[in-house]
């Protein structure tokens, strides 16, 4: 089964709901969604829920990955204020959240089952990736970790596919050191939804690039 991987969704339920109509096909794809799900764009609490339904339907042909978005929502709700990331997106997600009656419970809940990783024998697919320097990548606080890296990723004899770190060209890059993927063209920038379409192999079949719809993103990001 090919895989068909998103980018940094950031609460643009309209700019995700469209891509997915138009080139996913589920009967023959495994989708995989790498992380950041929620925050700064303008419907946190629909994405989620599309994103609840589609695991309900799909099984194991719809994933959802960690992002450090999803980590600092959890964080605030589990350890207490979390003054990081209050100012940067997170009053607004918590206002959208509480006017759509989401208990933040169980959202956190939710999150908190995610998993940091999809991979197969050709394919590592997670939030930001593997580092070159990381020691343990998988610590969900370490900043060269798979929720936070931003430093060059490592080589793994696999194809890795990120997000993260919006591209600086609007479009998805490839780096060919690390044989890696960056898929996040910011849409809440207001630049593009991304996706890669490739063979469980790794084997490139297609790169989406799907315009924002500008009801996502409001006129204050």
């Amino acid at each position: 089964m090919n895989l068909f991987v998103v980018g940094d969704v950031h609460g643009c339920l309209h700019t995700f709901t469209g891509l997915l109509d138009r080139h996913w096909n589920p009967d023959k794809e495994r989708l995989v969604q790498l992380g950041d799900l929620i925050d700064r764009g303008n419907d946190t609490p629909g994405t989620l829920l599309l994103a609840k339904e589609l695991r309900k339907r799909y099984g194991a042909n719809a994933v959802f990955l960690k992002g450090n978005h999803e980590y600092e929502f959890s964080q605030h709700i589990e350890n207490g204020p979390n003054e990081y990331w209050l100012p940067q997106c997170g009053f607004e997600t918590l206002d959208q959240l509480r006017s759509a009656n989401m208990e933040l419970q169980e959202v956190s809940e939710w999150i908190n089952e995610l998993p940091l990783v999809w991979e197969n024998e050709h394919v590592l697919i997670s939030h930001a990736g593997i580092a070159d320097q990381a020691e343990f990548p998988f610590e969900e606080g370490n900043e060269l970790g798979v929720l936070w890296n931003r430093t060059p990723l490592k080589n793994i004899g696999r194809l890795q596919i990120i997000g993260h770190t919006p591209c600086k060209s609007g479009r998805p890059e490839y780096e060919e050191a690390s044989h890696s993927w960056n898929i996040d063209t910011g849409a809440y920038r207001k630049v593009a939804m991304s996706a890669i379409r490739v063979t469980s192999l790794g084997e490139v079949l297609e790169i989406v690039q799907f315009n924002v719809d500008p009801r996502d993103v409001s006129e204050n990001d």
